[in-house]
């Protein structure tokens, strides 16, 4: 599986600038946001992802991925309602995938 990323619209809140960008790869969904001065990024190995939320408005999205880890879930806003759906899709294909090699 290759790294598909998903990125928030320049027209919701806190992405005008630099817009939040989430990875989802073979092992892994990593969340990047930026800011004038500093870069922030939050991964979560997807053995460790316990639930993926959407919640969905009349234009966008919110995602919520928690881990089982104890560490910070990740969220973000301002996706597309179909990028919400497909990372939704690529970390349950991907924990099947997973599974299977138990």
């Amino acid at each position: 599986m290759a790294v598909e990323r998903f990125v928030a619209s320049r027209l919701t809140r806190g992405n005008r600038l630099f817009p939040t960008v989430i990875e989802v790869g073979p092992t892994f969904v990593v969340k990047r946001t930026r800011t004038l001065l500093s870069k922030n990024e939050i991964s979560i190995h997807l053995k460790r992802v316990a639930s993926v939320r959407i919640g969905t408005g009349i234009l966008w999205s919110d995602i919520l991925i928690e881990s089982s880890g104890g560490s910070d879930p990740i969220s973000s806003h301002g996706h597309r309602k179909a990028d919400a759906l497909r990372i939704k899709e690529l970390i349950e294909r991907a924990q099947e995938g997973h599974l299977d090699e138990r």
